[in-house]
């Protein structure tokens, strides 16, 4: 089940592989997740001394959160991997090229994980060439449905 999803990663990016990653999160952040309060639109994955961190991605506490915590909602987390898969994701990133990008949040087992895509850039020409056939299938899939009506 998706909690979260960041749309504008497919506009932007080339998806090449996607990783699920666990989360470290505090109490107040699992209950504003389960909530539905995150957002990944202006988040990114950084690699910092052999670790993947979220940076920018915000959960907004719940009014009802204890007083006795000060919640910062765009705190940097870190992410859980298995060590083989970051050796990979960062050869993958200083050699050639890709960026780590928050996909999607989701439940998997009871346990909020993240989905992170390894990407590449897109050009604008490349932007308007997905807008075109997103177009074209749309309206290729309207024109079947009047053929079928008929």
């Amino acid at each position: 089940m998706s909690i979260a999803q960041n749309k504008k990663a497919f506009h932007d990016f080339f998806i090449e592989e996607k990783f699920e990653a666990g989360m470290v999160l505090e109490g107040w952040e699992v209950k504003a997740i389960r909530d539905g309060r995150a957002q990944l639109k202006e988040a990114y994955v950084l690699i910092r001394s052999g670790e993947l961190f979220l940076i920018g991605s915000h959960i907004s506490p719940l009014p009802t959160a204890s007083t006795h915590i000060n919640p910062d909602p765009v705190r940097t987390r870190k992410l859980l991997l298995k060590a083989e898969q970051i050796e990979k994701l960062i050869g993958k990133v200083e050699r050639a090229g890709y960026t780590l990008v928050p996909l999607d949040m989701h439940f998997s087992r009871g346990r909020i994980k993240l989905e992170i895509g390894l990407a590449k850039g897109k050009k604008q020409h490349d932007k308007r060439e997905a807008e075109k056939e997103k177009d074209w299938k749309r309206e290729k899939d309207q024109l079947m449905k009047v053929v079928k009506r008929s």
